[in-house]
């Protein structure tokens, strides 16, 4: 994996990061996902 995959990685990430740490504990209940859930969300995301 080379240096701009792993930026656009991190980016993503990031993204998701910020995206869910955005939503309400109501939005999230719908999700079916906790704010403990977050970083391990996100780090799947990295996965795909």
């Amino acid at each position: 994996m080379n240096i701009r995959q792993k930026i656009a990685q991190f980016a993503q990430y990031q993204r998701t990061m910020r995206e869910l740490s955005a939503l309400d504990q109501r939005q999230l209940n719908d999700l079916g996902i906790t704010k403990g859930d977050i970083k391990n969300i996100a780090r799947g995301a990295l996965a795909r």
